[in-house]
């Protein structure tokens, strides 16, 4: 075989290899790009028709990871993907609307929802992260979750509540937001661990005292006879 002919043949070879190694430098960038908060090489990305919805080799998502970090110039840019998937789980079941709640960022949560998030996705829900989250912005969100009808007695696989999460892990204000809305004091988990029992296992007798009251307060008035 001429070495022209051989040339030709294996011009098509060359071609896909400089294409999955093209793919290859895009997924990188697309990544390292979402970690720098670069939204001009996102767009670049984006524009060139790469798929917003890639995930890196955990398994994560691009509006997750951006939101986890804190780069909303990023998630402001994976907004605009083609076909973005909203509500894409890792492999932790996570939504991108559970990471904003976590995080305290108020007016991605609220655009997520806009978009069609699910507020209620079964097993750990957003309120639940939103509860559990140590940001000022948490019990703003809370209410934004609620105000979408966030069912605010939700049950984690586990029969955990957000009032659980709240007195163990989260603030005051969210507490008593949680319990002025209506949440149940009273509440088992599967193990029998009410909220209470939550709060004094993070050592949080503030939290439990609150719990107590609210419980008082929920039981009826009994007259003297």
């Amino acid at each position: 075989m001429s070495p022209l002919r051989r040339g030709l043949l294996l011009l098509p070879l060359a071609a896909g290899l400089a294409s999955v190694a093209a793919r290859a430098g895009s997924f990188e960038d697309f990544f390292v790009a979402i970690q720098r908060d670069d939204a001009s090489t996102l767009t670049t990305l984006l524009l060139r028709g790469f798929d917003v919805n890639t995930r890196d080799t955990k398994g994560q998502v691009g509006l997750t990871l951006a939101l986890q970090g804190g780069n909303l110039k990023a998630f402001e840019v994976l907004l605009l993907g083609s076909n973005l998937q909203v509500d894409a789980r890792n492999a932790q079941d996570e939504t991108p609307l559970m990471m904003a709640a976590l995080r305290g960022h108020v007016n991605a949560a609220r655009t997520l929802i806009e978009r069609g998030a699910d507020v209620n996705k079964t097993g750990w829900t957003p309120l639940h992260y939103a509860a559990t989250g140590t940001q000022p912005q948490q019990p703003e969100i809370i209410a934004l979750l609620l105000e979408h009808h966030a069912y605010i007695d939700a049950e984690s696989p586990n029969g955990t509540t957000p009032l659980m999460m709240a007195v163990h892990y989260g603030t005051r204000d969210s507490v008593q937001l949680l319990l002025q809305e209506g949440a149940d004091p009273s509440l088992k988990n599967h193990l029998g661990l009410t909220a209470a029992d939550f709060a004094l296992r993070a050592s949080r007798k503030d939290m439990a005292d609150l719990i107590s009251a609210a419980v008082r307060k929920r039981q009826p008035n009994r007259g003297r006879w």
